[in-house]
C-alpha cells in the first residue's frame, strides 16, 4: 500500500470519527438551547398563572364580603319581617 494511500485512509477514518463527536457535540448544544427555551416558556406560564391565581383569589375575598353583607342584610330583613307579624 502506498504511503498517500494510507494517509488518505487513515484521514477519512479519523475524520469520520472527529465528524461523528462534533455533530453529537452540536446536538447536546442544540438541545440544551431549546430546553433553555422551554424552561423559560414554562416559567413565564406558571408566572401567568400565579397572577391569575391572585386575581382569582382578590376576586373571592370580595364576592365573600358582599356576601356577608347581603347576608347581614337579609338577617336584618327577616327580623323587620318577623317583628311585623
Amino acid at each position: 500500500m502506498s504511503e498517500p494511500m494510507y494517509v488518505l485512509t487513515m484521514g477519512l477514518f479519523f475524520g469520520t470519527i472527529l465528524t461523528i463527536f462534533i455533530m453529537r457535540y452540536l446536538s447536546i448544544i442544540a438541545q440544551a438551547k431549546y430546553r433553555f427555551a422551554s424552561d423559560e416558556q414554562y416559567r413565564k406560564l406558571a408566572e401567568q398563572n400565579v397572577a391569575a391565581q391572585a386575581e382569582a383569589a382578590a376576586a373571592l375575598k370580595e364576592l365573600r364580603t358582599t356576601l356577608a353583607s347581603v347576608s347581614s342584610r337579609l338577617a336584618e330583613v327577616e327580623h323587620v319581617l318577623k317583628q311585623v307579624e
